[in-house]
């Protein structure tokens, strides 16, 4: 049985580390709901959730325990088990973002793949070319970079994009030589330059906003040795790293303003795509060409330098409990018992909870292009 809580009362469940929690200043964000009529609950993974609710809703920042889970950590593992038991008994219960949403984005070479298929193409906006690099023999890497057409230098980055430290670390390949520096499992992406200037179109539902960040100065193929970093040090907003200081041959003339109606089609497709609301996506614009490139994305980003971030993420979750309720009523209709006098099988319970397992596991998440404010990260 549920534990018995005021049934008018909209409960959001929700779980993210203390460590984000702090950094979003968390307490404030509850006051906001509580003066709009939701209760924030913060939910114990240890602890079976049906006793936790009832909820209208889960937030979740769980992609470490996504990650950890799929690497076969026990503890993760059981979280894992508990909550999505709780989902598939309840998928009344609308969330953010859906799980399954949420892991293809934790497998870069998977998330890649799905930026690659989009609608993307059509504003000629692209993701460099990359490959999944499995084998620990050189030669045989080699042969797949050329195959898949992994231009020199090219990023080499850990497959599995959450979960530790580890998923940060990167390395720069400038030659074949280099190849033998590369993990497996990992991704190599032909490196785009893009003169230090990295670009994260933070969104939140109908919203979103971009900031400019550093990033890393431009490379080119020649005998140079590997070059090893953590991308968390020259792409936050107060990074100063060496890595993002042009050299002086690179001299970057007339600078192409970014188009903010691209960033938000860009925000649009991908919500529509990825079937979820809150995504950090990185975009350069290549050198020569001005075409723009996704280099990486990311579920719940932090959203440092998002303006009015409460604002926009208590807007995206009324308007999913919405959509979420209209979809139950659309879901009551269809669950009806037909007309045709044959037994399915199926009670007409049963027929609804099918039908909403569906309706949560598709990407059905619409979202408009939002704001198209642009501005320099702080």
């Amino acid at each position: 049985m549920l534990s018995t809580k005021e049934p008018s009362r909209q409960v959001i469940g929700y779980w993210m580390s203390e460590k984000k929690s702090q950094k979003l200043n968390w307490s404030e964000f509850a006051s906001v709901c509580k003066e709009n009529g939701l209760e924030l609950v913060k939910l114990d993974l240890n602890e079976p959730l049906e006793m936790q609710g009832p909820f209208t809703a889960i937030l979740h920042k769980l992609t470490d325990i996504i990650a950890l889970a799929m690497q076969g950590d026990a503890k993760a593992t059981r979280m894992m088990e508990n909550i999505e038991s709780f989902l598939d008994a309840h998928p009344e219960v609308a969330v953010i973002d859906p799980l399954p949403n949420v892991r293809q984005l934790l497998d870069r070479s998977l998330s890649y793949s799905v930026i690659h298929s989009s609608d993307l193409g059509t504003i000629d906006v692209f993701t460099p070319t990359y490959v999944e690099l499995t084998s620990s023999d050189v030669q045989e890497n080699i042969a797949t970079l050329s195959s898949a057409g992994v231009k020199f230098p090219f990023v080499c980055k850990p497959l599995v994009a959450h979960g530790s430290s580890n998923a940060h670390k990167m390395s720069i390949i400038f030659n074949e030589e280099g190849v033998s520096d590369c993990k497996p499992p990992c991704v190599a992406q032909t490196f785009i330059n893009h003169n230090a200037v990295l670009y994260k179109i933070f969104s939140v539902g109908d919203d979103h906003y971009v900031v400019e960040r550093p990033s890393l100065k431009n490379f080119y193929s020649c005998d140079q040795e590997t070059i090893h970093f953590d991308s968390h040090d020259v792409s936050k907003a107060d990074s100063t790293s060496a890595l993002s200081i042009l050299d002086p041959e690179d001299s970057i003339g007339d600078i192409n303003m970014p188009d903010p109606e691209k960033f938000a089609r860009i925000a649009e497709i991908l919500n529509k795509e990825l079937g979820m609301a809150l995504l950090g996506i990185d975009v350069v614009l290549e050198n020569g060409t001005n075409r723009y490139a996704i280099i990486d994305i990311n579920a719940y980003p932090g959203y440092d330098g998002y303006p009015n971030f409460f604002g926009s993420l208590l807007s995206c979750i009324q308007k999913t409990i919405a959509d979420h309720s209209s979809h139950l009523a659309e879901v009551s209709q269809e669950g009806n018992p037909d007309d045709s006098g044959f037994d399915t099988g199926y009670s007409s319970d049963e027929k609804k909870k099918n039908l909403l397992r569906g309706r949560v596991h598709k990407k059905t998440m619409l979202y408009g292009p939002g704001n198209t404010n642009c501005t320099s990260g702080s």
